[in-house]
């Protein structure tokens, strides 16, 4: 089996950003005209190491990843609501913040876990679809192309299952859309560096994946 040099540090960063998005995207920012999660602002990174993954090792490779971290977020997850729960000692006067960051009600959970599942698997079939298309020409096309399919998956997918009836759908598409918006501009900010990244990686790792003869089905991690 031939082994690469970087694929575990770029897992290792896709979890990063994953269990980093899970925590802060209560965090609430005002981006210009648009009120929105501050994860907008680098929760896209994760689509980009799916981006790198993908064209670089091949569909396969990049769905373990996404596999990995779905499992990191839900045992993150159970472990932060454990920790809600447990009575905080005497003294310690912090648990109310505690609480308000950690503890997420389950619908919320399963939505965002739903969601960023969807989305990066969608992202990353397409783009291996579009490298086989393009003969593995234009890679900005398949790299912003994948990321308005996922990252719109992973908009709609979340808002709809958390919040539909909590806030009002006239606010709720507003919301969808101006995120689905400002993720995949981040998406596009970041090409240059997403093809001098790729590029390198293809020289160093001796390897360009084309998924020709790739079983696409998502719940089989191996």
């Amino acid at each position: 089996m031939k082994t690469y040099k970087y694929l575990g540090l770029l897992t290792t960063l896709y979890v990063t950003f994953q269990l980093i998005s899970d925590v802060t995207a209560g965090k609430i920012i005002q981006l210009g005209f648009f009120t929105v999660s501050a994860t907008v602002l680098y929760f896209p990174i994760t689509y980009i190491f799916s981006d790198i993954l993908t064209e670089v090792y091949g569909y396969t490779k990049a769905k373990k990843v996404i596999w990995q971290a779905l499992m990191a977020s839900v045992i993150a997850g159970i472990v932060y609501s454990i920790v809600v729960i447990l009575p905080p000692a005497v003294g310690f006067d912090a648990n109310d913040s505690y609480t308000r960051v950690l503890g997420s009600v389950p619908r919320i959970l399963i939505g965002g876990w739903i969601a960023v599942w969807a989305g990066a698997i969608l992202n990353n079939y397409v783009l291996a679809k579009m490298k086989l298309w393009t003969n593995g020409k234009y890679l900005w096309t398949r790299t912003i192309g994948s990321t308005i399919v996922g990252e719109g998956a992973n908009t709609i997918l979340f808002y709809t299952i958390a919040l539909y009836s909590v806030i009002p759908n006239n606010l709720l598409i507003t919301s969808i859309l101006s995120g689905w918006l400002l993720k995949v501009i981040v998406e596009i900010i970041f090409t240059p560096m997403t093809y001098v990244v790729v590029a390198k990686l293809k020289k160093i790792e001796g390897e360009d994946y084309y998924d020709k003869n790739t079983d696409f089905n998502p719940l089989k991690i191996n």
